[in-house]
């Protein structure tokens, strides 16, 4: 499982490949159609691609002459509930923790 988790959080850890998964939320998409809004090389598009299919979070599939790009959003499933086990915690209230601040600093300064 943790080496499952390390692979698409690695996956996710690029920005270029979070716009991917962004785009594929519409729709399947042609590696070209997905290539077009970057200023990179359909090289670079295909490592990247290459990253995501390896982390399971898109397939893609042969289609005639044209390889095609679906998002596999139950990949996120692991690491969503990895990620919910840390929801038990009290978000921070930053407010009050500014006020403490305020109040104790100035006295730690004298």
């Amino acid at each position: 499982m943790s080496n499952e988790l390390d692979t698409v959080f690695a996956a996710l850890a690029d920005p270029t490949r979070r716009a991917i998964l962004a785009m594929l939320l519409e729709d399947d998409m042609a590696v070209t159609d997905v290539a077009e809004p970057f200023e990179m090389s359909l090289a670079a598009i295909s490592k990247h691609l290459v990253i995501l299919t390896k982390a399971g979070l898109i397939s893609q599939e042969k289609r005639g002459r044209v390889k095609w790009c679906k998002l596999e959003p139950d990949a996120l499933r692991a690491a969503s509930v990895w990620m919910q086990g840390f929801g038990q915690f009290e978000p921070i209230n930053l407010d009050a923790f500014e006020r403490f601040l305020e109040i104790e600093l100035p006295a730690a300064e004298d």
